[in-house]
């Protein structure tokens, strides 16, 4: 394992229509994005390998692999994790699953810094949002509580992940609340209305965001072997496997057989 000063990771999200990559050494960074969706379970194995190779960086050589576990994309998600369980297995290095809206949050927090619209140290409280499709949003509400002085901090979680219509948004009981995400261009004008003082924000779930999550979720010990990486569907009925689905199909058809005379 790697001095903490020079942590290495590598991190990607496929869990909405763009694929982000990114390995850290240190604070070197690499980043790379790329087309997600359908072209995510095909292009990112290759993607990882050559960034990897780029950053002279073995996979042994990692602490962790970090990847967003959703909610998202079911497709995307299972992708992402199949992708960390194998390149985990054969590297023999853990696991760091990221909640993909709590990288939303952060992913706003650090453009609000680095447009000077807030100090690093600032509480903020973000109410992040990803389009669900199926005329739905999932949501979930975070709290940054950051060090007086110091770039450093933390998220806790202050609404619980949930996926519902856009109408049906609970707002957080805070007036200088940042709504962020990608739900805006399809809902927003049945999103809940911002205080005057609250804002606005496209935000995706980055692979950077990833990596700055990273070490504190480390520190946390939130890190897991390769066999207990899962996705996070919370749309549990509809995020059946592929084999789930055939099995269902097929004792489907088994019935209608048993049924005809």
């Amino acid at each position: 394992m790697s001095p903490s000063s020079e942590r290495r990771w590598l991190a990607f999200d496929t869990s909405t229509d763009v694929l982000f990559l990114a390995v850290a050494r240190g604070e070197q960074i690499w980043t790379q994005t790329l087309p997600g969706g359908a072209q995510a379970s095909s292009g990112l194995i290759p993607a990882v390998l050559a960034l990897l190779a780029e950053a002279d960086m073995p996979l042994g050589s990692l602490d962790a692999i970090v990847f967003g576990r959703g909610p998202g994309s079911f497709t995307g998600l299972r992708t992402a994790c199949a992708v960390a369980q194998g390149l985990a297995f054969g590297a023999d290095v853990p696991v760091l699953p990221v909640d993909t809206l709590l990288a939303v949050a952060e992913e706003a927090r650090w453009s609000q810094v680095q447009a000077s619209a807030i100090a690093t140290d600032a509480p903020l409280t973000v109410l992040a949002l990803l389009d669900a499709r199926m005329d739905e949003v999932y949501s979930a509400t975070y709290r940054w509580e950051g060090v007086p002085g110091s770039s450093h901090g933390r998220w806790q979680e202050a609404a619980p992940l949930q996926v519902g219509a856009p109408e049906k948004l609970q707002m957080p009981d805070n007036p200088m609340v940042l709504l962020a995400g990608n739900a805006f261009a399809a809902y927003g004008e049945r999103l809940p209305l911002v205080a005057p003082s609250g804002l606005r924000c496209e935000a995706l779930p980055t692979a950077a965001a990833l990596l700055r999550l990273a070490p504190d979720l480390w520190a946390q010990g939130l890190a897991v072997p390769a066999e207990q990486a899962m996705p996070l569907y919370i749309r549990d009925k509809v995020a059946n496997t592929t084999a789930e689905r055939e099995a269902m199909k097929a004792q489907t058809a088994l019935d209608k057989a048993v049924a005809q005379p």
